[in-house]
């Protein structure tokens, strides 16, 4: 048996369930008064989120600032903005209030509170970002998620775009980076749209399957978690898309998320992200959702790698997320697995199945493709060539 260490930390206490924003007062109080509060002004609004907090921080004496320009990927220029909030009035907490895009840019907003150079130096905090070694100090944070989707409310990394160089990638990442407290309501994700729902849980599945094709295959407790996710999104997403207000599917999905990505099945394993590093390039260039990419890619990619050294792991995969029978062939199993992955995406979840339908062109396909394999670390190595075949078959 290979031998292996690996870390495990996920300091965010969590407040789970129907109500658990009655924990706010208390939860912020330990951090200070002075408050800037990241969030999207749509769903803060139709969830009543934003009544409830500001009456509350009226009502207790809190100070407060508030930004609410945050991009659906959000930008570096986001960032630099609000930070200078922070650093211009002393604020003690961040509060942010959305899914994915807030409250990663609340992660990075954190931080550059206490960038030591010039905030308006793009380059230079880019740079102090993604190198992480001179960040030493961050603002506590206080989470209420809106969205069952990128696991942010309980992961320690941000992913932004620096709109000036197209790169888009995990600039501000570390044990600093989690959020302090999160609390989750499913009840606030009733208000999400249908293909909004649909991206997130295919970025919960996407972000399980991105440790479980691995060449590490002889950590079978993990595998089985990874399953029990994965089987958890193709039970409950398409529900929920029907049924908005179904509590059961929407708090399984919530629960689910922050699982798929805080580290719990990354232990052991060998490999990066490959459909990450695939879909960031396409997302600096596009304002595309996330997750959409992720799922257009994900059968294309599945295509192209299944071979004699990986059909092994599909075969798992299509037994035990998909229940194909397996006493089939193996690559009839796999190829199974890939439809039923396909089915799923498109079928059940309504996600578009080509990138033309989302926006993108190929215009910037060498330069996309060559981020993607600067990344390194894949499940399978691809040349820039390879990715480039992916791409234009997705397109």
């Amino acid at each position: 048996m290979r031998e292996y260490q690996f870390r495990y930390y996920t300091p965010t206490k969590v407040f789970f369930g129907a109500g658990a924003i009655e924990h706010l007062d208390e939860s912020l109080a330990q951090y200070g008064k002075k408050v800037l509060m990241v969030f999207d002004k749509n769903t803060a609004t139709a969830t009543g989120i934003y009544d409830y907090v500001t009456n509350l921080f009226r009502e207790k004496g809190y100070q407060w600032w508030e930004y609410d320009k945050v991009d659906p990927n959000p930008r570096l220029r986001s960032v630099i903005e609000a930070a200078k909030i922070c650093k211009e009035n002393d604020v003690e907490v961040v509060l942010a209030i959305g899914g994915g895009s807030v409250i990663d840019c609340s992660k990075a907003i954190r931080a550059a509170a206490f960038f030591p150079g010039d905030l308006d130096d793009y380059d230079g905090l880019w740079a102090w970002g993604a190198s992480g070694k001179d960040i030493t100090k961050t603002l506590p944070m206080i989470v209420i998620c809106t969205m069952a989707s990128t696991g942010s409310e309980m992961d320690a990394g941000a992913v932004i775009t620096n709109e000036h160089t197209h790169q888009k990638g995990g600039a501000f990442r570390g044990d600093l980076f989690y959020a302090n407290v999160s609390i989750l309501d499913p009840k606030f994700t009733y208000s999400v749209p249908p293909r909004h729902v649909a991206a997130g849980a295919a970025d919960i599945f996407i972000h399980t399957s991105e440790t479980y094709f691995d060449p590490a295959t002889d950590i079978d407790l993990v595998d089985g978690f990874a399953e029990a996710i994965m089987k958890t999104v193709a039970k409950y997403a398409p529900i929920a898309i029907k049924e908005p207000d179904n509590f059961e599917a929407r708090a399984n999905l919530m629960w689910a998320a922050p699982w798929a990505i805080n580290g719990l099945l990354s232990g052991g394993r060998m490999s990066g992200w490959t459909l990450h590093g695939l879909q960031h390039p396409i997302g600096a260039y596009h304002d595309i959702i996330h997750g959409q990419g992720l799922a257009i890619l994900m059968p294309h990619w599945m295509r192209h790698i299944l071979s004699d050294k990986t059909v092994d792991r599909f075969v798992r995969y299509g037994v035990n997320v998909f229940g194909i029978d397996p006493s089939l062939d193996k690559y009839e199993i796999a190829n199974k697995a890939i439809e039923a992955t396909e089915d799923l995406f498109f079928n059940k979840m309504n996600i578009p199945r080509t990138l033309s339908e989302i926006g993108v062109t190929e215009e910037h396909f060498d330069d996309m493709a060559t981020q993607a394999t600067a990344r390194g670390g894949m499940y399978v190595p691809l040349t820039k060539e390879e990715v480039i075949e992916i791409y234009k078959a997705a397109l």
